[in-house]
């Protein structure tokens, strides 16, 4: 079985790309370091290898773009033509013998080159012969980069076509836009077609496959084609011609005999007429379609005439075949892909027609009288009179019966869930599979099992009891060893000191809910600076203040936040250690670099050089003019060079020398 894969067409670089690699792969697959001081049969022989290595890769490459492109007089018609309607042949052919003449092109300028190195009389002119070798070679490139950039866009549309088996069994599908056709495909085969219900939405041939007596059939969806002269018709109904003259199939018409395609059953007629010559040869089913919407026995008398002499003509395409007459039950069929009603019997009749006709193309053949010799079928002679009916034993038909009991009385969780409350009121149960020692297991608490045992089992109830109960005696204790320390503890306050409490508890409160009010109005509040937010002065004299009003002395508050507050700071001890006048002098010189960071840059000091300030500024302006170029260009300094990529990075890499030709 030949099938064609085109996706398999390797890239085709673009012109500049081409040069790229092949230059690249110079330079890196041959030696690139050369002296003056080699002999001149050297020199010769280091340049001539790689003019001629940039031949041979420039070939490769080139063969390789020429070769697995396919050649249209050598494949099947079918895709000679399609490819000629897609893309002009001629196009096609000009541009592979473009790239042909630049391959033969390049051999011959690798060819009189390396006959003038042979003579190269120093290493300057063996050096520019070579770049001058390059060089052609590249131009030739660049002048066949169009050719190279069209081939790599018909490769890319050849990549998306359908994988199209012209010698398989196939059943071709075509008629009016819009007759129902992709709904077709999509209902007997596993294809996803887009189906909309305006014209031409197949805009190309699409591809699916169905089974029929355990057989694989190829099933084509054609775009839509109108009745109108050949030379009017456009690249999408081109397709469809090309598949229906050259692939041996199974034809089904489609007719929309509702009318709702926007077409009626008279021009549907006139479109069967007019192409009813590449019918010949081929079995052909007239399809009416949409009989949901409208019965063919309901059709007008004219288009039922139309009708009848559309199922004429195909019946002499089955007498052509060398089929009977009697036949004609198959020829006219009626379906609705809506409903699905008469879809499978249309698939049936057109696979039946097309096995049929296959099986009978083969009993003509010569080839069948090579291989019936070769078959022989044996019949089994009976030897006695002895009845010998199929034995079963009884035990394999008692596992059958006990196991068509189980799955009698087993239910399934559907039924379960219907008997216990439909979905939402059934939870089905996840532990009922569980394999345990024992079932009643299966629904404890905890089902876990540590040594044989369940967990559960060892869980005390009155566990959190007793802990709550060992708490409270642990606080007892407690308060009891801290009571001798803190006397005023035990007793009870005061009537005053309950009001002032009261005041605090509710001055607290109320700052609390300040709080919360602020945080849920945060979002649409402006920002208040500190220094102004009146709120924030949380300071010692406002807490005086405020306990001063509640009758209370906050003497002892505003020195125990004041202790708090205290820094870490360590004094300085008034001993009589003195610092060294080392450290002394390196604490002064440090002093004055920070006061002379402090300085404006403006301000004059001695030892600079300048005359006054004036010639300073005008410095420090002349120098940051001079940097501003070589900021803009990102460099460090004045000998920071900066040079641009514009080769790839391994073209300046390391040089290695003649020896074996590795990859690194």
């Amino acid at each position: 079985m030949v099938q064609y894969n085109f996706k398999r067409i390797t890239v085709v670089p673009t012109g500049k790309d081409f040069i790229d690699i092949i230059l690249s792969r110079t330079q890196r697959r041959t030696p690139t370091q050369v002296h003056k001081g080699y002999a001149i049969a050297r020199l010769r022989q280091f340049y001539m290898r790689k003019v001629k290595f940039t031949q041979q890769n420039f070939h490769e490459k080139l063969s390789a773009v020429v070769d697995e492109f396919p050649r249209l007089d050598d494949i099947h018609p079918f895709y000679g033509d399609l490819l000629h309607v897609l893309y002009n042949k001629d196009h096609y052919k000009l541009a592979l013998g473009q790239i042909n003449t630049a391959r033969n092109l390049i051999g011959k300028i690798a060819k009189d080159y390396v006959k003038l190195l042979k003579y190269g009389d120093s290493l300057y002119r063996c050096k520019s012969l070579k770049v001058a070798a390059l060089g052609r070679m590249c131009t030739v490139i660049k002048r066949v980069s169009p050719s190279l950039a069209y081939l790599e866009q018909i490769r890319q549309h050849m990549a998306r076509l359908p994988s199209v088996d012209p010698n398989t069994r196939t059943i071709l599908i075509c008629g009016y836009p819009n007759v129902g056709k992709s709904s077709f495909i999509n209902k007997i085969t596993r294809a996803d077609v887009d189906v909309q219900p305006y014209a031409f939405t197949t805009k190309s041939l699409f591809v699916g496959h169905t089974d029929y007596k355990y057989l694989r059939y190829q099933v084509i969806d054609t775009p839509g084609i109108l009745d109108r002269p050949f030379e009017d018709r456009n690249i999408i109904e081109m397709c469809s011609i090309t598949a229906l003259a050259h692939l041996r199939a199974a034809v089904l018409f489609f007719l929309d005999i509702s009318g709702s395609c926007g077409y009626s059953i008279a021009q549907q007629a006139a479109l069967f007429h007019s192409i009813k010559t590449l019918f010949m040869n081929k079995p052909l089913i007239i399809v009416c379609n949409k009989t949901d919407l409208q019965p063919l026995e309901g059709i007008p008398e004219d288009d039922m005439k139309l009708v009848m002499e559309m199922k004429a003509e195909a019946m002499k395409t089955i007498i052509g075949e060398g089929g009977e007459a009697t036949d004609d039950c198959n020829v006219l069929l009626t379906m609705s892909t809506l409903t699905d009603e008469g879809v499978v019997a249309v698939k049936n009749a057109a696979c039946e027609r097309l096995l049929n006709q296959r099986v009978e193309l083969k009993l003509k053949s010569k080839k069948l009288n090579d291989c019936l010799n070769r078959f022989h079928v044996a019949m089994p002679k009976a030897r006695d009179g002895k009845e010998r009916p199929s034995c079963i034993p009884k035990a394999v038909l008692e596992a059958k019966a006990m196991e068509a009991a189980e799955k009698e009385k087993r239910k399934l969780e559907r039924e379960i869930e219907n008997e216990n409350g439909g979905a939402g009121v059934y939870s089905a149960s996840l532990k009922r599979n569980y394999i345990l020692a024992h079932d009643e297991w299966k629904e404890d608490a905890i089902p876990e099992i540590h040594d044989g045992h369940n967990v559960a089992d060892f869980s005390n109830p009155d566990i959190s009891m007793g802990l709550k109960e060992l708490e409270r005696e642990e606080g007892l204790l407690q308060h009891s060893e801290e009571g001798g320390d803190n006397d005023m503890d035990e007793a009870d306050p005061s009537p005053e000191e309950q009001a002032a409490l009261a005041e605090i508890t509710k001055k607290k409160n109320l700052l609390i809910q300040q709080h919360r009010v602020k945080k849920s109005t945060a979002e649409s509040r402006p920002i208040v600076p500190r220094k102004f937010d009146k709120d924030r002065w949380f300071t010692s004299d406002r807490m005086g203040r405020q306990l001063s009003s509640l009758g209370l002395d906050p003497l002892k508050a505003i020195n125990r936040a004041r202790s708090k507050s205290r820094g870490r700071k360590r004094e300085r001890s008034t001993d009589s250690m003195e610092v060294d006048g080392d450290h002394q002098s390196k604490k002064l010189r440090m002093r004055s670099r920070f006061m002379s960071m402090l300085r404006p840059p403006g301000e004059l000091v001695s030892g600079e050089g300048f005359k006054d300030a004036a010639q300073k500024k005008k410095a420090i302006k002349i120098a940051k003019s001079s940097s501003k170029n070589r900021n803009k260009e990102a460099r460090r300094g004045e000998a920071d060079r900066v040079i641009p990529t514009l080769r790839p990075k391994h073209l300046f890499s390391g040089k290695r020398s003649t020896g074996k030709t590795q990859r690194r």
